[in-house]
Formats: C-alpha cells, structure tokens, sequence
C-alpha cells in the first residue's frame, strides 16, 4: 500500500478503518469521548471500547486492554483519548495488534509514539478530533464508504 499524502491521510483512514477500538472511551454521556464515539457509530462506524472500568459501552462489550479487544475482534483504527504522556504503551499495543492507523484526539500527541507508529507502517493524526474532521470531509465529499449522517 502506498503511503497516502498528509492531506490524503484522514479522509484515507476513514475511509479504509471501519472497526475502531477506543482507548479511554468513557460509558458516561457528558464526556467527549462518549459523544464522539456515538457519532462515529451513528456514522456506520464499529466502535469497540476499552476501558478497563467499563463492561458495556454504547452497546459494545467493553475490553480492559487493546491487546485484550483484538483477540476478539479485528481493529484496524485505534482512537486515543488518554492524555499524551500515555500514548506510548497504546501505540506499542497497536504496531502489535495490526491496527492500520493510531488517531490521537484534539490536544493529544506524542511525536515520539507517533514516530514509532510511522516507522512500523501505521498512519498516524495527532491533536485532531476524530467527529470534527470526519463531518468536515464529508460535507467535501471525501468519504465514499460512509453512510449520510444520522
């Protein structure tokens, strides 16, 4: 597969990640993470949860540990909603799970991690938010695999 450019990079990934497991996805409404995650699967997203607090989370069974969702499903979008100092063991757990990407919501990064995730072939966004950047490609027509909003 041929490296998309870095203004093809988020509508490519939202595009071709269809499963997407959620680190630190909250099961309380009011949180972003909540909010943001809700969309993505109104949007035709699979979303899949971890959160070691968690057992159920918008429907889906929730996992303690990333490495602990991909025995059970395939993942291939890993969206982080820690802080950035905690990014590291995440993307370590995503070179190792065969996800395709690592996307690190607004005001997280952690260029170390992300480096890390380049060079074993992940695509990588940082400091960006996954529902802001999703709707503004599609209101461009970007995204061709997703369904019209709900």
């Amino acid at each position: 597969m041929t490296t998309p450019s870095p203004a093809d990079r988020m509508p490519h990934i939202l595009n071709h990640c269809r499963t997407i497991a959620v680190v630190g996805l909250s099961p309380h409404p009011h949180r972003a993470s909540f909010d943001v995650s809700r969309y993505m699967q109104a949007n035709g997203y699979r979303i899949i949860p971890v959160n070691p607090n968690a057992t159920e989370v918008l429907g889906e069974k929730a996992y303690p540990t990333l490495t602990e969702a991909a025995r059970h499903e395939k993942i291939d979008l890993v969206n982080c909603f820690r802080n950035s100092e905690d990014i590291p063991p995440v993307v370590d757990e995503a070179i190792a799970i065969g996800a395709k990407a690592v996307w690190m919501q607004l005001g997280i990064s952690n260029p170390g991690a992300a480096a890390k995730a380049e060079a074993a072939g992940l695509l990588v966004v940082q400091d960006h938010c996954i529902k802001i950047d999703h709707r503004v490609l599609q209101s461009r027509g970007l995204l061709h695999n997703a369904p019209a909003p709900a």
